[in-house]
């Protein structure tokens, strides 16, 4: 595969096909998006939002989960207000998400099936790494977006912008709403 796309990328470098993408850092619609990695949504969810290129900040995570307030998630998001100019922050579960039906069991025999031994496991599950709570998914997507909401919205180096949760469709693009913040938009410029 890693020779597939670097040819392609050869061509599409020397035909200047980039030149099409040309926008700066900072989202052109101020916001930031934290959206599942599913597949589906790559093209769908800024076709069904509107968004080209360069109107948005669009963080991925499974599930479109903040699973702990210090981690990589809210760092990014905190970037994207602070230092890129977002001001609005949607979050974007999805029907059908395989966070929905993972189980940390199985996917622990499939961590010893690809070769990481069970020492190394109950190493980490002996240093404090709670492998099971770590792994695992939610049983609502409405409900996770929720959580994942309401973590943004009172983290304490979160400013007073609107923070949504919506849920989409991967079938057909439809957005529900399952928490529309009301704060009017407030800037520091």
């Amino acid at each position: 595969m890693l020779e597939q796309v670097l040819e392609y990328n050869k061509q599409f470098v020397e035909k200047q096909e980039y030149k099409t993408f040309e926008t700066t850092k900072f989202p052109n619609k101020k916001c930031v998006i934290l959206t599942c990695m599913d597949t589906r949504l790559i093209e769908l969810l800024p076709a069904s939002m509107n968004l080209k290129n360069g109107d948005a900040k669009i963080v991925k995570s499974a599930g479109a989960v903040v699973s702990t307030p210090f981690g990589g998630i809210m760092r990014s998001l905190i970037v994207a207000i602070y230092e890129l100019g977002a001001d609005e922050v949607f979050v974007i579960g999805h029907h059908d998400c395989g966070m929905s039906s993972i189980n940390p069991e199985a996917v622990k025999k499939k961590f010893v099936e690809r070769g990481i031994t069970e020492d190394t496991i109950h190493t980490l599950e002996n240093a404090g790494v709670n492998l099971d709570d770590w792994l695992r998914g939610f049983d609502n997507v409405t409900d996770s977006v929720q959580q994942s909401v309401d973590q943004i919205r009172n983290h304490p180096l979160v400013p007073n912008v609107p923070v949504h949760g919506l849920v989409i469709d991967p079938a057909t693009g439809k957005l529900d709403v399952v928490d529309r913040d009301e704060k009017a938009v407030t800037s520091s410029k």
